[in-house]
């Protein structure tokens, strides 16, 4: 008996393909290009529509706080003093100086060895 009502629960399923919106013959068509010529004749008429309303450019407003321009100055001034110091030193000199400063701790900082036979 639950095997017949199971059945009747099934009976409205569509069986087949699954079916896409607007593919009626399943695939998709063919796009046709466009020939050059029409191509180019509507750049043409585009080109000279653009010519007759090229309006004179705006500056763009600053829509910016005064606190957002100080803002950005500073961040401008600190970025370039961080490139300078940066440019001091060469990459054998910060490497030297790194390795004195690890020589100079002690050695409680030492990376321990970890053994799993001893």
């Amino acid at each position: 008996r639950a095997s017949e009502k199971m059945g009747d629960a099934y009976e409205t399923v569509q069986k087949g393909s699954l079916k896409l919106k607007g593919a009626a013959d399943g695939g998709k068509g063919k796009k046709k290009k466009k020939s050059k010529r029409k191509r180019e004749e509507v750049e043409a008429e585009a080109e000279e529509t653009a010519a007759k309303t090229i309006k004179p450019a705006k500056k763009p407003q600053d829509t910016r706080t005064p606190a957002q321009k100080a803002f950005d100055r500073i961040q401008e001034k600190r970025l370039a003093e961080r490139a300078l110091k940066k440019a001091e030193k060469s990459h054998k000199e910060r490497v030297q100086d790194f390795n004195r400063h690890l020589d100079s701790l002690t050695e409680h900082f030492d990376i321990q060895k970890v053994s799993w036979t001893k």
